[in-house]
Order: C-alpha cells, then sequence, then structure tokens
C-alpha cells in the first residue's frame, strides 16, 4: 500500500472529467485500512471512496484522502436445493463477475449485464436494469467502518433499498466501505423478458430463452445504444426514470399517447430518456457537453469537460422538462 499525493484521476472516471486527488491510495485488504486508521494526519482528512468511477461527477481538485478498492476474488461459497451463494469481493469490475456467473452456470444477474462499475458499488446504488435490480438477489454486505476498520454484516433488509438507493447513499454515506457482497441466485431459471427490446432481441436472432442469450441481448441492445466511455466521456444514464401518480401520468398520456410508463407498485415510473427527448435535448450540446445522439438519457463529455459543465447542462436539462410536463427529474451520479 502506497500513498500517493497529486494523483491524476482523469483517467479514472467514465466522464472522462479532469480531475486530481490531494492525496491517493490503493486497499487491497481490510488490514491496509487499519494501516491508514492509524495515521493520525491521515484520519484528519476528508476521506472518499473510489470504485470504477462509473457513477461520479468528480470536482477538478480533490481535497484529502481518494481510497480504491482494488480487492479481487470470486466464489461459489454455499448452496441449497433452491440457490446458489456467490460472494464477489468488492473491486472485482461489475460485468466481469456477472459474466462470470453465467459462465459457471449461476442465472439471476443476466439483466444486468454490461453495467459499468464495481461490484462494490452496485449495493450503494441498487443499480437496475430491464426489470432487474440488485437488491432482487442480493444476500448480505460485508463492510468496514471507515472510523474503526470494524466489519460490519449487511442483510438485504438493512440496506434499505429503493430505487436507485440504499443506506449506504443515506445514512450509512461515508461510514461504510463495502468489502464484498454476497448473492443468492436462484436455481429455478426465470427470465425477464418483458422489458425494452430483450424479447425482440432473442427472436431476431433465433435464439434459445436461456439466460447466456439475454445476457447477450441485452449487451447488444446496450452497444447500440449507450456510448463506449473509452470513447465518449458517459456515465450511462445520468437521470432517473421519475415515479409519478396515477393522475400525473395519465394527465400526460392523455396529451402524449406514445408516452412510456411502466406500472410501478401504487405509482407509474415514466423514462426519463423520453422526457429528454421530447424536450428537445436528444443530440444537443451545451458547450463541451450535451445529451447523446442515440440515447437522450446519457450525457457525454465531447472533450475537455469540467464538473461545473455537467451540473449547467443537467440544470438546464431538469428545467425544460418540468416546463415542458411539470415532472422532476433527478441525476443519479453522485457529486464529490
Amino acid at each position: 500500500m502506497q500513498i500517493q499525493n497529486s494523483h491524476d484521476l482523469s483517467s479514472s472516471n467514465t466522464l472522462q472529467l479532469r480531475s486530481q486527488a490531494e492525496r491517493f491510495v490503493e486497499l487491497y485488504t481490510p488490514a491496509d485500512l487499519s494501516t491508514l486508521l492509524m495515521n493520525p494526519d491521515l484520519k484528519k482528512l476528508p476521506w472518499k471512496i473510489l470504485g470504477g468511477g462509473s457513477n461520479l461527477v468528480l470536482p477538478s481538485q480533490i481535497e484529502g484522502l481518494v481510497l480504491k478498492v482494488s480487492n479481487l476474488g470470486r466464489k461459489l461459497i454455499h448452496e441449497d436445493p433452491d440457490y446458489w451463494f456467490v460472494k464477489a469481493q468488492a473491486g472485482e469490475v461489475w460485468n466481469d463477475f456477472v459474466q462470470w456467473t453465467l459462465e459457471e452456470g449461476y442465472w439471476g444477474l443476466e439483466n444486468l449485464s454490461l453495467i459499468p462499475g464495481t461490484v462494490g458499488a452496485a449495493p450503494i446504488q441498487n443499480i437496475g436494469a430491464y426489470g432487474v435490480e440488485v437488491k432482487d438477489t442480493l444476500w448480505e454486505v460485508h463492510a468496514l467502518d471507515l472510523q474503526t476498520g470494524e466489519p460490519r454484516v449487511f442483510s438485504n433488509k438493512e440496506c434499505q433499498f429503493s430505487y436507485r438507493d440504499s443506506y449506504f447513499k443515506q445514512e450509512g454515506a461515508g461510514r461504510y466501505l463495502i468489502w464484498d457482497v454476497t448473492f443468492r441466485l436462484p436455481k429455478k431459471n426465470v427470465l425477464h423478458l418483458e422489458y425494452g427490446d430483450i424479447r425482440k432481441e432473442v427472436e431476431r436472432n433465433n435464439w434459445p430463452q436461456d439466460p447466456r442469450h439475454v445476457a447477450q441481448a441485452v449487451i447488444n441492445i446496450r452497444q447500440s445504444k449507450l456510448p463506449d466511455p473509452k470513447v465518449i466521456g458517459n456515465a450511462g444514464s445520468f437521470f432517473k426514470n421519475p415515479i409519478v401518480s396515477k393522475e400525473l401520468r395519465d394527465g400526460l398520456l392523455s396529451k402524449h399517447n406514445d408516452l412510456v410508463s411502466f406500472p410501478y407498485e401504487d405509482r407509474y415510473k415514466l423514462a426519463a430518456g423520453w422526457l429528454i427527448d421530447r424536450a428537445g435535448w436528444k443530440g444537443k450540446k451545451l458547450g463541451p457537453v450535451g445529451m447523446y445522439e442515440k440515447q437522450a438519457l446519457v450525457l457525454v463529455n465531447h472533450g475537455g469537460a469540467t464538473a461545473d459543465d455537467v451540473w449547467k447542462l443537467a440544470r438546464q436539462v431538469s428545467s425544460d422538462v418540468h416546463s415542458q410536463f411539470g415532472v422532476e427529474i433527478e441525476a443519479e451520479p453522485i457529486r464529490w
């Protein structure tokens, strides 16, 4: 473990924003955290936790210490007649882990293929796609207390999951470092084909309806709509799909018969991409940033952007959507 000064994070965030950390360190074992906690000078600094940098908007200068979680490993730890229990270390790349589970014959995460980021970050955001969320299969989270270094296990219920939210993003923000995550994956193969174009993609290719082909369908769809962050800086879907009352949804539907919406508990989830597109922002730029030409939900960095550029565009898009539809949309990425 080596603490670095003035560390460049420009290549450590998928928006490709120019950013520099005052101090930076990679953690590989719980003992690394304990060593940091024994240093009184370091404990005085503000600490930030970095995973894959795919859900962050970084400022040009970050004061304090940035901790990158770099532990690796994944394995089957238990099984019973109904489930496989699979553990992955927080530093694992999320999509690599998902594809490994499928190769090993463990089903349940196929709809979450190709989502950027790390395993450790997945519960924080309760990542989701195509009708599936992390909370659906997560069994428990092993975390380390950033004040004491002591381990703590969180059950699914204790994670307090909701749409793109969790305990770790609210009350527990800045207090716990997620070290590994255990998933309970069902042995009964239940496919989710009803969202997006998954069923159409499977049928178009004449594939069998099985988890590996669902995963490939998801990958094909995402690659056709979403820019590669290595080519164009982006953080994936930048806005959450807003959840509105039935009355508001019905009112919008009476004016826009092609409104994209889905039932969500006793309310409705609207497609933020549809709202942004109809507000005129698909493919439109504001300085060095803009909304992607193939998917209005994705904010892209065309080169040289700063966090201020990103938030200026986000505020304008949100304002225009609200003025035209009376709907509030909220940014997904975390702001440092």
